[in-house]
């Protein structure tokens, strides 16, 4: 089979599951036996392990990445009259979390080589109303948390981090989602660290917001059948639970596997008229995605080539959050955040996940050099 006929998915999760599947069916079994389902032994004990891989004293799990976001926000306080400066470049959920708590999103401008929310812009969004800062680590780049985390604190801010797509990623010899006063993460299937449903974890150094974390996440309730808040149904299950704690486990080798693959990209595409994704200055990234800026109008005819040769991609994202219609009526309009208005229509992530062939990204990128050189 020629290099031009293997096929390359955006993601294939099956040899993953191959290589998971008699331990993880085992661990389904034991669970069945004990009647534990919600709230068990694997949940528990997940919580202590991915805190201590983190590096933050509690781990709360919870349902998925959205109500992370959305029970750090209620736990710290927030709510309606508050606003929350959070990056327009990004999944809904991030803004979405802070709509739902009742607070308003602000969206700040991002920076042009690692598509995370720019602290200068940040700043200059600051209003008497600011409670909150909520940076989202982009494709798995860690945002600039050192500058961040010292701004918040010089204006009485709390922070929020979104890590959804940076898990396993360091900054400054820290791991991203212990840098904030929480920090959210979700393990959707296509994450680095993803299970085969939904779930979230929430990471926390401060026990008064675990505590708040601990009743929230089960409808407010400080004792069964008592309640002095109005809370969620947002609990992680004992098969996920069981599934996360064999591949945490791996998941430095994981990660390794994820940079391994985007450096073979980015040998084989240098010297093309593309933006190719940077290392973080001192730090790693966990690629959760590979994301090109490909400059000028040329963006949808690379995407189109890529797909008649078989190779699918992604457009994250299309249209940045203070356009989108749901947000209408905060003002904003074209022109606003520069920056993230043209990397929307420049942007486009190329398969990436551990088990990626040298072969099957030999094909993507002659794929890519034929587009640019033909």
């Amino acid at each position: 089979m020629s290099s031009q006929s293997v096929p390359v998915p955006y993601l294939d999760l099956s040899s993953e599951f191959a290589g998971l599947k008699e331990e993880w069916l085992a661990l389904i079994e034991e669970t069945g036996g004990s009647g534990r389902w919600i709230l068990g032994p694997n949940v528990a004990a997940f919580e202590e392990e991915i805190a201590a891989y983190v590096g933050v004293p509690y781990a709360v799990s919870v349902a998925n990445g959205t109500d992370a976001l959305v029970l750090s926000l209620r736990a710290l306080g927030i709510g309606p009259g508050d606003e929350v400066i959070t990056s327009p470049f990004t999944f809904f959920a991030s803004a979405e979390a802070v709509s739902l708590v009742g607070a308003t999103p602000v969206f700040a401008d991002v920076d042009p080589t690692s598509f995370n929310i720019h602290p200068g812009s940040i700043e200059a969004k600051i209003t008497p109303r600011t409670r909150a800062i909520l940076p989202v680590h982009i494709f798995g780049h860690p945002c600039d948390m050192s500058g961040i985390r010292s701004m918040a604190e010089a204006k009485q801010l709390v922070v929020v981090e979104d890590l959804a797509q940076a898990f396993g990623a360091e900054h400054q010899g820290g791991r991203v989602g212990s840098f904030g006063d929480t920090g959210g993460t979700s393990f959707y299937p296509t994450k680095v660290l993803g299970g085969y449903g939904d779930g979230g974890m929430i990471f926390t150094r401060r026990a008064d917001v675990r505590e708040a974390l601990l009743k929230l996440r089960n409808h407010g309730a400080t004792a069964p059948f008592l309640h002095d808040e109005l809370g969620y149904n947002s609990r992680l299950d004992e098969v996920q639970a069981a599934l996360l704690r064999i591949k945490l486990r791996t998941i430095e080798t994981a990660v390794a596997q994820r940079n391994a693959v985007a450096q073979g990209y980015s040998d084989r595409l240098a010297g093309l008229d593309l933006v190719l994704p940077e290392p973080p200055r001192d730090g790693r990234h966990a690629f959760n995605l590979y994301t090109l800026r490909v400059p000028g109008a040329r963006c949808d005819a690379l995407r189109e080539s890529l797909s008649k040769h078989g190779i699918p991609t992604a457009q994250c994202y299309p249209l940045p959050m203070h356009l989108q219609e749901v947000y209408r009526d905060l003002g904003g309009k074209p022109g606003d955040l520069p920056v993230v208005e043209n990397l929307c229509g420049e942007t486009l992530s190329l398969p990436i996940f551990p088990g990626l062939s040298e072969t099957q990204i030999g094909r993507v990128c002659d794929t890519v050099r034929s587009f640019f050189n033909g």
